[in-house]
């Protein structure tokens, strides 16, 4: 038996034609609504933090850690630093937040950390505006 072949054109498209239409479309959508996701969580991630930090380096002893930190914000922006030390172990030993109230951009600070045992570390935890 030989199958019968449809002139082509004749009978409008297929099933399988159309189905593939439909995901081409709804892959198209789908696409553009995760680009427009990524892109307002990148311009939140970018633009959304007024202060930022880094802590250029730190001073060890037994009940104390002095954090060299220096902060770059907006003009006229105020808000504060969370610095944290941690002992060999991992415990934390000090935690504190320091606060920015200068008109200045940039920031240049050596500030004191008092720890309740001595410190291995001085880790920035974040900045926040007020």
């Amino acid at each position: 038996m030989s199958s019968v072949q449809l002139p082509e054109g004749r009978y409008g498209r297929s099933a399988d034609e159309r189905a593939d239409r439909k995901l081409k479309i709804v892959g198209s959508v789908l696409g553009v609504a995760l680009l427009a996701l990524v892109g307002f969580f990148a311009l939140h991630y970018v633009g959304g933090n007024k202060i930022s930090a880094e802590v250029i380096s730190f001073e060890l002893s037994d009940s104390a850690v002095k954090v060299h930190l220096e902060v770059r914000k907006d003009s006229g922006v105020t808000g504060y630093c969370t610095v944290r030390s941690q002992a060999e172990d991992g415990a934390e030993v000090g935690r504190a937040d320091f606060r920015f109230d200068q008109d200045a951009t940039r920031v240049d600070k050596v500030l004191t950390l008092r720890t309740t045992a001595p410190g291995t570390t001085a880790e920035l935890l974040g900045c926040h505006a007020d």
